[in-house]
């Protein structure tokens, strides 16, 4: 390689290997371009359908991944060809969109550019392949609609919604409890879903997962579960008929916007300090048992001292809590989230049935479970194993 400049002094790169590189048009460009794509499409093929098997995927820092997935196989394959990264495109759109079928999309497009390489070699111009599969993809639609059947479905009947969630998961390695996860899947979706509107908002879904116990210890939590505990272990571990407030300000005195310093020499001026620290944290305490607050969680953490105060005056808390936790807390509960301690009130309060600490044998995780909420329509699918 060889620095050059041109008439204008703009410096340009000359390469030795220039004359042995060659230009492809015309039909060999779009022979290159299909090879590829079909390239693309038989490294997916072995794992397609319930028979589909698995590949071991190594990234360049060595993590190993075992999975027949579509979307995850082509995330990590490294692909220069403009066609083959269209392709990875295609299959994560797929995956953005329907959530299913990254893999059977992609071989069937490898198959249509196999056919239209065909018609390529006879002289018929690219367009017009094009449009002869627009047209066959409306008439496979008209199709699909005249041999579909319609099935009702009720809370009480979803047996019809099983048997579909069912045939999704036979070629995943959870499918020795594909009825048990299906059933999980369909009553969360029902769970959220405004049947009227004909929406389902999964954002409403919260997926939680601990490692240990068996796959058969999934289940459905209606409500939301924490990745937390409370902030003390003497407090309550059950709490029924719970009133929570939510904070995203500090449980602690604010801050003064000041830069001025305040000097402590003295044992006395040193008392009159902490005993103030401690009069505003009584306050805050007595603030939230004058609401009728029985559980308090907050996004920021507070200090053993006002942790210690809430054991004592038998208040259970919970620290260090996510700001999407607390927005899904918040929509469960029918609570609202309360930026500054000031406007605690009564009705800013959410509700709750059920408040329980879940532990996991001997291991010291724990996890905070709120159910039967005010509004059921936030679940959390936890999985184990």
């Amino acid at each position: 390689m060889a620095l050059a400049f041109d008439d204008f002094g703009r410096p340009f790169i000359i390469l030795r290997e220039q004359e042995s590189k060659s230009r492809l048009r015309g039909l060999d460009a779009h022979k290159a371009n299909v090879a590829a794509g079909k390239a693309v499409a038989r490294s997916l093929r072995t794992s397609l359908g319930p028979k589909g098997m698995d590949k071991i995927l190594q990234s360049p820092d060595g993590d190993v991944t075992i999975t027949n997935d579509g979307a995850t196989i082509l995330e990590q394959m490294d692909v220069d060809n403009q066609i083959a990264k269209l392709m990875v495109e295609l299959s994560r759109s797929q995956d953005y969109e329907i959530g299913d079928g990254t893999t059977g999309v992609v071989v069937l497009d490898g198959s249509l550019l196999e056919q239209a390489e065909k018609l390529l070699e006879r002289g018929i111009h690219p367009i017009r392949i094009a449009e002869g599969y627009e047209m066959a993809s409306k008439i496979a639609f008209d199709h699909l609609e005249h041999i579909s059947t319609r099935f009702e479905f009720t809370a009480a009947n979803i047996e019809p919604l099983v048997q579909t969630c069912m045939t999704t998961l036979s070629s995943k390695i959870v499918n020795r409890c594909k009825r048990m996860l299906a059933e999980i899947a369909v009553r969360a979706v029902l769970a959220v879903a405004d049947l009227e509107r004909k929406d389902v908002n999964l954002d409403l879904i919260k997926v939680e997962g601990k490692v240990g116990g068996k796959l058969e210890d999934t289940e459905l939590i209606y409500g939301i579960a924490v990745d937390k505990d409370m902030s003390h272990p003497q407090m309550p571990k059950r709490i029924e008929d719970a009133n929570i407030a939510i904070l995203t300000c500090p449980f602690e005195p604010p801050k003064p916007k000041t830069k001025h310093k305040v000097d402590i020499d003295t044992v006395e001026k040193f008392q009159t300090m902490r005993g103030q620290e401690q009069k505003y944290f009584d306050e805050m305490v007595q603030k939230c048992k004058d609401v009728g607050a029985t559980l308090v969680i907050c996004q920021w953490g507070f200090d053993d001292e006002a942790n210690h105060l809430l054991m004592q005056r038998n208040l259970p808390a919970v620290r260090w809590v996510g700001g999407v936790e607390l927005e899904l807390i918040a929509i469960a509960t029918g609570g609202r989230i309360v930026p500054r301690f000031q406007e605690l009130t009564p009705d800013k309060l959410g509700q709750a049935g059920l408040v329980r600490e879940k532990s996991f044998g001997t291991t010291k995780d724990r996890m905070l479970c709120i159910e039967r909420c005010a509004n059921a329509r936030a679940v959390t699918i936890f999985i184990r194993g």
